[in-house]
């Protein structure tokens, strides 16, 4: 599983909201609304978030292990 609560972190670093986000990289209403129930989206939104922000992946993206996952 993946959580995108890096990215809030940076977002909030950098005084943008998701809204804003959302129009600097031109992602749909439903990709934005899989950033925000931690769904995935593609590598390239990834990308392009990682290029908007110059960051690294760490500051959008982190995993985290479910247990029992089988």
């Amino acid at each position: 599983m993946f959580s995108y609560a890096p990215l809030m972190a940076t977002l909030h670093k950098r005084k943008m909201n998701k809204v804003d986000l959302q129009k600097q990289i031109k992602i749909s209403s439903s990709t934005l609304a899989k950033i925000g129930k931690d769904e995935n989206v593609s590598m390239k939104v990834i990308d392009d978030i990682c290029r908007l922000l110059q960051c690294e992946i760490e500051e959008v993206i982190t995993h985290i292990k479910e247990e029992n996952h089988q």
